[in-house]
């Protein structure tokens, strides 16, 4: 075995030691490697994933047009930490978080790419259990603003009406909004978070309105969307300005 082999093997040791998945494509979108832990998070073997189209084995929520390796390899960059969705093989999402990059020969010349991807449902379980109980008491704010906005939320909460939000991201927005759902007579009724900004429009359509078997291809059963899953809840609707206009007039007549 020459010294590139015992590289090569070295590396494959490494990458199959964490707990991250992690796979790499070629100049073709075909999958080269895939470690042990890409096949725990997705549920498909290494053997079915090589040599394979990345979209045809993940079909993640941004294969259809936000494919963050496809940006990364296309404009020579990277991107970190960005929050989508897997499909598994029996269809059930799997949250992760996704970082992304280019491979380049010694030359410099691009010819490939890697993602690592992280499983988020352990931390997406525990955030629900903290933030499930939330009222307007567990939020710290000391500013005349915040003062202000504790002393309406109750009567807010009483309301049926639609409720705006304005913020930056980071602010707040969901601990209030589930700060409204627990003091209204709304608490023991589902609340149901959406991150608009994290879905494109085709799957946001299906996700937020469901669909019934036989709509599409791959529609075999009926599948109710977050409004249906909400009923007699509250739905939230997270980073809502980044839809495109044409999904927002949908959603407006639904609000």
């Amino acid at each position: 075995m020459n010294k590139q082999q015992k590289d090569l093997l070295q590396t494959n040791i490494i990458l199959n030691s964490v707990a991250d998945g992690v796979f790499t494509v070629d100049g073709e979108w075909r999958i080269t490697f895939f470690n042990r832990a890409a096949e725990k998070i997705t549920g498909i073997k290494q053997e079915d994933a090589l040599g394979n189209m990345c979209r045809d084995i993940f079909h993640s929520s941004i294969c259809d047009g936000a494919c963050t390796l496809r940006q990364c390899i296309e404009k020579d960059c990277s991107i970190t930490n960005k929050s989508i969705f897997i499909i598994t093989p029996d269809g059930s999402k799997v949250p992760v978080s996704i970082s992304a990059s280019p491979l380049k020969d010694d030359t410099g010349r691009i010819i490939g790419g890697v993602e690592v991807f992280r499983d988020l449902s352990e931390v997406n379980e525990l955030r629900k259990q903290l933030t499930k109980s939330y009222t307007f008491q567990d939020i710290i704010g000391k500013s005349k603003s915040m003062q202000h906005i504790f002393g309406i939320l109750p009567n807010i909460a009483k309301s049926n009406s639609t409720v705006l939000l304005l913020g930056e991201s980071g602010t707040g927005k969901e601990l209030v909004a589930r700060a409204v759902h627990n003091l209204s007579g709304r608490r023991n009724r589902p609340l149901v978070a959406v991150n608009c900004g994290a879905l494109p429009d085709t799957l946001l359509e299906s996700e937020l309105f469901g669909y019934k078997a036989g709509a599409f291809t791959d529609a075999k059963r009926d599948k109710p969307g977050y409004f249906a899953r909400a009923e007699k809840g509250t739905i939230f609707l997270d980073e809502i300005g980044d839809i495109s206009p044409a999904l927002q007039v949908k959603l407006l007549r639904v609000l």
